[in-house]
């Protein structure tokens, strides 16, 4: 199994990409007609529309905001979009099934800790290539007790920094 830290990295990549959760309530989601989608939407959800009937209305409305989303980026951001599905439809189904727990795990945190975790991510990233290496391979390295030591420090390095 591969180590803790980039399976976290890329589960936090994923929580900050993912979309944000239907505002209406889970017993009672809204569902989303085919026909009620404009014609931008259709056009960037046409793969679904044989199967749109079947979708859950929670994954409707979600998929409906995606196509929102997509529409409003640059080629950019679309081409990193499209690189990060393939990097997860890549991964092994057990690999995949992890990173949701870790997802779903992220997700029961409360919002301040969360917070906390996606400022220690772009950090992370804004770190040249070399030095992260550098800390996946320390990390890679270090044994379950030192591991836990280093993310108490960050936790009390991040608490004295206020967030």
């Amino acid at each position: 199994m591969k180590s803790w830290f980039p399976i976290l990295m890329a589960g936090l990549l994923l929580a900050v990409s993912v979309p944000a959760r239907a505002e209406a309530s889970p017993t009672n989601p809204p569902g989303v007609t085919w026909q009620q989608l404009s014609p931008e939407q259709q056009k960037v959800l046409q793969r679904f529309q044989g199967r749109w009937a079947e979708l859950q209305p929670e994954r409707q409305a979600a998929l409906a905001r995606g196509a929102d989303r997509w529409q409003t980026m640059t080629p950019e951001q679309r081409a990193q979009a499209q690189q990060r599905f393939k990097r997860w439809r890549d991964l092994p189904p057990a690999e995949r099934q992890h990173l949701r727990q870790r997802y779903q795990e992220f997700q029961n945190l409360p919002p301040e800790e969360q917070q906390r975790l996606r400022q220690s991510f772009r950090r992370f990233n804004e770190l040249p290539p070399g030095q992260r290496q550098q800390l996946r391979q320390r990390w890679q390295q270090m044994t379950p007790a030192e591991r836990k030591r280093w993310r108490e420090q960050m936790q009390q390095q991040g608490n004295s920094q206020g967030g």
